[in-house]
């Protein structure tokens, strides 16, 4: 990663304690001493990071004798690392996508950077040198994957090799420079047992869930950003059985299955010439030739929602998907307000009707300000009466005494259909 002529300068003498603009120039200049230098030495091939290191280690050593900089055996090895990570990582970020206790990485410009952990957000002690350091990195992280940033094509969503979601959007549309979200993929998936220890639900709504699933019930996850949507619709899915087959649509593939039978879709963005775009309604079409027993859709957010309606509608119960919403109320509203704007012609009664036969359960998460994520309401979906959609409450968490109720039992029909597949 070669830095330009805009890149800060190091003077030719530094303090022994370096403040941080200094210490970003020493990195600047040190960094393009390396490159010459292993250039010089016949060394810049494809190296692995331990196969780099003593080289890099040998070269920054004799750049602060040179230059009379003075620093510790630590200070030195920080330098070290940070170089190989500019070199063969993703600079600056490289110590945050290596954070397990980090959930989400937020760059607003090369001065602003901020972590998400434990639900809360947080400044990290890190920054870039100047917007081409920011560009530079987000362009290391999505030219292997065939995409492009630049002015002409200023936003770009991806998915790095290990699973992590990427957002990037540059100037012009971005005023304050370059902006790069992480959401970062988690390898040891959560389990039930995991939200019941961190109080996202008690061991009887875990096992009303888990028995739901099973029983092939049609659920909908609804949320706000960030709130664990993902995470349940994860944790729910683990339960489907091992001899049925799943097929999962999303745009980011993150679910992770373990019932053996799992053919998992990915959609694609349109390439820099407008061309080649797979969309979810594409995806799920598709899905739907693929004689899946359930198909999970990793977020309903356009057309593809009344697909998926018709599909829970048409044999394939037990199907999954979630849903932006403020409350398990609204989940029920911006679906109609999809199939409506999916262009599908009917009446206003019809589309509800469809939506209160397809849906079983809508289970909607929250994200409190402590950062604590949780489920809030979980509603029974049962028919259209006065033109409006029946629920019923089956659980509630009670802010106030920060604990989970049992409201409302399930209908006789509920209680029946769910008897009905635990029979088969």
């Amino acid at each position: 990663m070669e830095l330009s002529n805009d890149d800060l300068r190091l003077p030719s003498r530094l303090p022994d304690i370096l403040g941080d603009e200094d210490r970003l120039s020493l990195k600047s200049s040190l960094h393009r001493h390396i490159i010459e230098r292993l250039e010089e030495d016949g060394l810049m091939f494809e190296m692995e990071r331990v196969e780099l290191h003593p080289h890099v280690q040998d070269y920054v050593r004799s750049y602060l004798a040179e230059h009379e900089i003075r620093k510790g055996e630590h200070d030195t090895g920080q330098l070290v690392a940070e170089l190989l990570d500019e070199m063969i990582g993703f600079g600056p970020l490289q110590s945050l996508l290596d954070d397990p206790g980090v959930d989400d990485i937020l760059i607003n410009g090369p001065r602003e950077v901020f972590v998400e952990r434990r639900g809360k957000l947080e400044r990290a002690p890190l920054r870039f040198i100047n917007d081409h350091h920011v560009l530079r990195v987000i362009r290391r992280m999505v030219a292997p994957l065939g995409r492009r940033i630049d002015e002409s094509s200023p936003m770009v969503d991806a998915r790095l090799p290990d699973g992590s979601r990427i957002n990037a959007i540059i100037p012009p549309l971005s005023i304050d420079g370059p902006c790069l979200s992480v959401r970062k993929f988690r390898c040891d998936a959560l389990g039930m047992e995991d939200l019941i220890r961190g109080g996202a639900l008690n061991m009887e709504m875990s096992q009303f869930l888990v028995g739901a699933v099973r029983d092939r019930l049609n659920i909908l996850v609804s949320g706000s950003t960030g709130s664990g949507k993902t995470t349940l619709l994860n944790v729910l899915s683990q339960n489907i059985g091992s001899g049925e087959r799943v097929v999962t649509i999303e745009d980011a593939a993150e679910l992770q299955l373990r019932n053996g039978h799992v053919v998992r879709l990915e959609t694609r963005p349109p390439n820099s010439e407008g061309q080649g775009e797979v969309t979810a309604r594409d995806l799920l079409k598709n899905a739907l030739r693929m004689r899946p027993d359930r198909i999970i859709l990793g977020e309903s957010r356009g057309g593809e929602v009344l697909d998926m309606l018709q599909a829970m509608n048409t044999g394939h119960q037990g199907s999954m998907s979630t849903v932006h919403a403020n409350s398990a109320r609204d989940a029920l509203m911006r679906v109609e307000m999809m199939v409506t704007l999916s262009g599908f012609s009917a009446t206003e009664t019809l589309i509800k009707q469809i939506i209160a036969t397809s849906l079983d359960m809508i289970v909607h998460v929250s994200r409190l300000p402590s950062g604590k994520r949780l489920i809030t309401d979980i509603l029974e979906v049962q028919d259209v009466a006065d033109n409006l959609i029946r629920t019923q409450q089956l659980y509630r968490h009670a802010p106030e005494e920060d604990e989970f109720r049992s409201v409302d039992g399930l209908s006789r029909t509920l209680q029946q259909k769910m008897e009905r597949y635990r029979t088969c």
